[in-house]
């Protein structure tokens, strides 16, 4: 039977059913949305969960720097800002960012201040213990001690950042784990690889003290 015949006597709902089948099965399956907290699979897309007032503090990380090196460098600090090197250029992230698992030493530098010109331009802390590990969702950071104590997920972007999203505990409090519950403890951070065996995490308007928290990793062993 010709195609012309075989059209003319097939009925309207089964051509189109057979055009529905055709379509399909030159059409590439759709992949899998990003998986959510408690899911049991790796979060990939940061941008579906993060908030807009993270969103915005992301978005204006380059402002946080210049704001913060300006006071640090024009009003007095606590620490050796001189010795940090890499640590407080702006430019240093790396390729390769991706931190292996194991425990650090890690050691916090809060750059400029809210109050303005009356607080400190700079604080240089010791160190203290933090972890990077895997979980049923991907990477985790935590740092572990120390009187300000910041957790939370990490995810991929490039070759040369992760994403962290991730909540904070303060004094005695158990290890924050809220993301998006408890917004005055929220924050998000770019982590970056600045040395052979050295990582920063740079946090943008932290909701205390600064306009510029980093943190500085490297391996415990």
């Amino acid at each position: 039977m010709s195609m012309r015949r075989l059209l003319s006597s097939t009925p309207l709902t089964l051509m189109a059913a057979a055009l529905i089948l055709a379509a399909c099965a030159s059409t590439p399956p759709t992949p899998p949305l990003p998986t959510g907290p408690g899911s049991g699979g790796v979060l990939r897309d940061w941008r579906g969960i993060i908030t807009p007032y993270d969103r915005d503090r992301y978005q204006r990380v380059d402002a946080a720097w210049t704001l913060a090196l300006q006071q640090a460098r024009r009003q007095a600090g606590s620490g050796d800002l001189g010795s940090l090197g890499a640590l407080i250029d702006p430019r240093a992230g790396r390729g390769g960012v991706t931190p292996p698992v194991g425990d650090y030493r890690c050691r916090t530098v809060k750059l400029g201040s809210q109050g303005g010109e009356t607080g400190l331009g700079y604080v240089v802390y010791g160190w203290f213990d933090c972890r990077i590990e895997m979980t049923a969702n991907g990477l985790k950071f935590s740092k572990l001690t120390g009187s300000q104590r910041q957790s939370g997920l990490l995810f991929p972007e490039n070759d040369r950042q992760m994403i962290l999203l991730g909540s904070l505990a303060l004094a005695e409090e158990p290890p924050a784990n809220s993301y998006g519950q408890r917004p005055e403890r929220d924050l998000v951070a770019v982590l970056e690889r600045i040395g052979d065996r050295r990582w920063r995490l740079v946090i943008p308007w932290p909701q205390y003290e600064s306009n510029l928290d980093l943190i500085e990793l490297v391996p415990a062993s």
